[in-house]
């Protein structure tokens, strides 16, 4: 094992060597992700921005007592896709983050210094195995096989990674969101786990009997995986993406729609706040005074037009389109 200070290991990938017991602790392997309803979530809630316009270039307002600090900062964000505006740069940024949220909790970018050009590069690194122990923050790698085209293949030994926390940015799920995805996520765990468990119902066909009478009633099972999605959702507003169920109404759809998004914004807003506040820090490394503040324009929708738009709804006071229409193309 090799004990060290450094930069962070960005991509890994352990599906060649064994796992120990604490390696398995630490880290998540590819096959305990998620499955069809969890995942379906997942994808649909970190979907934050669905604005028709959303590279117009007005999303967020930045105040910085330090423009060319700022520029700096975010100038050269590795996000996944190629680089943007600034203001493009942010909303990946964002959307990167809360998909890091939502499966693990937390989201981690390290800052690089790039001295001889004078720029600041920073990127995403996995937070599986990184501990934070007396504000300092150490990356534990297990041991790796690292392929060569042009050798043989290494095995790199397990790594314990000392990090500078000065440059490690950390973002972390707001607990009342937390608590409410954790306890839908259990429920669609369960669904996940029995989904196509009335194959187990089938009558075995024989000799004697090729045709067997089933008396095993596939839509009650079918009504009782339905009702146990809508009653887990109901804090978080998501429709399991069934857009075609006779059970519900467009006032149900509605309200459920509202309370999805509102959802969303609250996560958005709340990691523009984290994002302000790190960059503010890790600023100060730069020039003592620094500060930054980003929010959303009015050109995204806010929680404040959500709740007036549910309280209008339920005095049936709008219709159902100027609804739909603010919640998906704004």
């Amino acid at each position: 094992m090799k004990i060290f200070r450094a930069e962070p290991l960005h991509q890994h990938h352990f599906h060649d060597v064994h796992l120990g017991l604490i390696d398995r602790l630490l880290v998540k392997r590819e096959r305990e992700r998620p499955d069809f309803n969890r995942r379906m979530f997942d994808e649909d809630f970190a979907r934050l921005f669905r604005s028709m316009n959303q590279r117009s270039g007005n999303l967020f307002d930045i105040v910085s007592n330090d423009e060319e600090l700022t520029q700096k900062l975010l100038g050269n964000i590795k996000t996944r896709y190629a680089p943007h505006s600034v203001d493009e740069t942010i909303r990946e940024l964002v959307e990167e983050i809360a998909q890091s949220l939502i499966w693990s909790g937390r989201a981690y970018f390290f800052l690089h210094d790039d001295t001889e050009q004078e720029k600041i590069h920073m990127a995403s690194f996995s937070s599986d195995g990184v501990v934070r122990l007396f504000c300092t923050y150490i990356q534990w790698v297990p041991k790796r096989l690292e392929r060569h085209w042009d050798r043989d293949d290494e095995e790199i030994p397990r790594e314990i990674r000392i990090l500078d926390a000065a440059k490690v940015m950390r973002f972390d799920m707001p607990t009342p969101i937390k608590r409410m995805l954790s306890a839908q996520n259990r429920t669609l765990a369960v669904l996940d786990k029995h989904q196509f468990g009335e194959a187990n119902f089938h009558s075995q066909a024989t000799h004697e009997n090729p045709n067997p009478t089933n008396h095993f009633d596939f839509r009650v099972w079918r009504d009782t995986q339905e009702r146990a999605l809508y009653r887990a959702t109901r804090r978080t507003g998501w429709n399991g993406r069934k857009y075609d169920s006779t059970k519900r109404s467009d006032f149900f759809d509605c309200h459920r729609l509202i309370r999805f998004r509102r959802n969303q914004l609250l996560l958005r807003d709340d990691i523009l706040n984290q994002l302000s506040s790190e960059l503010s820090r890790i600023g100060k490394g730069y020039k003592a005074e620094f500060s930054v503040e980003i929010s959303g324009t009015d050109e995204l929708p806010n929680v404040s037009h959500l709740n007036e738009l549910e309280v209008r709804l339920a005095s049936e006071e709008v219709g159902f389109n100027e609804i739909i229409d603010y919640c998906y193309k704004r």
